[in-house]
């Protein structure tokens, strides 16, 4: 029965149905097959609402509407002229400006797709007219966005949070550092590929801080959010409230480039992601309630303890097992089947928890630009449609490398994520 079981699932997969009603149906065979038939059912409801019953999760919503308004509000646009005027004469200069209009705009909206979306669309034509290399083009865009889910505010954090019990607070900390990192090396990359060709002309003093007085309100954003968490002014979920009400009034007040005709759209989209989010965390709360019933967590540690092997070893395993299912899953459904099983791992292993948290997020981001389900792949297409999806993955494999480095970084100087929530503790 077991076997039959995990076929079905498989097949379920296999067949594309969503992520969430795969889990969802997992649930409900696994109460037919195992926990004594239609009688089990009755979990159903109580395991939904202890799932989403956490006032973290609040924060979910609103940094999906904060992400949405700014998208919609083109904030990301200035964001990109800012690193044109200031960076652009470097070599490689639209392409440095390109990685470093993602870093921003990842630490306003916390999302990789609304980053790339919104970057990719001004940075791609940009990019190919002044003469760069296609493939350097789509992947500088793609890899730039993935930096969404590492640079804080995180929702992935949030949802690491949320089933861990630790400090969404000390989460957000952890991705500062590497992710400050990650964008360095992309842009070390970048003006190395590109150091043979023609720099644009620097633009001038008075350009420069013309530009970055005009898109200093959207810069605010991330040390509102962050900063605030820190002062002790905010909670994470009272930043995300206090962030999406910022973006509000720079969108319609400062910028005016967002209109009340506008919300009905934004409030739609907003609708669309987060359901789509708590349906994954439901179905997986469910698939992992018939995982615990069949002790498989508890047979998965039992065979990890028992093995006569370095924890190292096992350490790459798990890094294995996530870049396999980033081949075949987005990140949110990876993070919500996987983490409560390899989080007692994790810890039993003797790993900081904190730690694990962006090891976990950078294979995510390494997820997000994998064949065949990589889903800023898709994003790229989407922008860019005279390019190939071959094309957009030959430019992105560079960056998959300096992703996979940053992890082994990570292993010899775990300081790097753990030392800026220890000190701001």
């Amino acid at each position: 029965m077991s076997a039959v079981y995990t076929i079905i699932i498989l097949a379920l997969f296999a067949l594309g149905m969503p992520v969430a009603f795969v889990l969802l149906l997992g649930g409900v065979l696994g109460m037919l097959f195992f926990l004594g038939g239609p009688a089990a059912f009755t979990q159903i409801p109580v395991i939904a609402y202890k799932t989403l019953d956490d006032f973290v999760l609040v924060a979910v919503p609103l940094y999906i509407l904060m992400s949405e308004i700014l998208l919609k509000g083109r904030v990301g646009n200035g964001l990109f002229e800012l690193g044109s005027k200031w960076l652009g004469h470097l070599p490689g200069g639209i392409g440095v400006a390109t990685i470093f209009a993602c870093a921003i705009f990842a630490a306003i909206s916390g999302s990789s797709v609304a980053t790339a979306v919104t970057i990719g669309a001004m940075a791609i034509p940009e990019m190919l007219k002044r003469g760069y290399e296609r493939t350097t083009v789509l992947g500088a865009v793609a890899a730039g966005g993935t930096l969404g889910i590492l640079i804080p505010p995180s929702i992935p954090m949030i949802l690491y949070g949320s089933i861990t019990g630790e400090s969404v607070g000390k989460l957000f900390l952890s991705g500062i550092v590497p992710g400050v990192l990650m964008t360095a090396f992309f842009i070390c990359y970048l003006v190395f590929r590109c150091r043979h060709m023609e720099r644009q002309a620097p633009a001038s003093w008075q350009e420069r801080w013309a530009i970055l007085k005009e898109n200093i309100w959207g810069l605010f954003l991330p040390i509102l959010v962050v900063g605030g968490i820190y002062t002790g002014l905010f909670t994470p979920t009272e930043a995300a409230a206090g962030g999406t009400f910022y973006s509000i009034i720079i969108t319609f007040f400062v910028y005016r480039t967002v209109k009340l005709r506008d919300m009905s759209e934004i409030l739609a989209d907003t609708v669309k992601t987060t359901s789509m989010i708590f349906a994954i965390m439901i179905g997986a709360m469910l698939f992992g309630f018939i995982l615990t019933a069949l002790q498989a967590p508890q047979a998965l540690m039992a065979l990890v303890t028992d093995a006569q092997v370095s924890r190292w070893l096992i350490f790459i395993g798990i890094n294995i097992v996530l870049l396999a299912l980033g081949c075949v899953l987005e990140t949110v459904s990876i993070i919500l089947i996987t983490l409560p099983m390899l989080y007692p791992i994790v810890k039993s292993l003797g790993f900081d928890l904190i730690w694990f948290n962006v090891v976990m997020l950078i294979n995510m981001e390494l997820a997000l630009i994998t064949p065949p389900v990589g889903m800023n792949l898709f994003v790229i297409k989407g922008i860019s449609p005279d390019s190939t999806i071959g094309q957009i993955i030959q430019g992105s494999v560079p960056f998959a490398i300096i992703m996979a480095l940053e992890i082994v970084l990570l292993c010899l100087a775990p300081d790097l994520a753990t030392w800026l929530p220890a000190v701001l503790q």
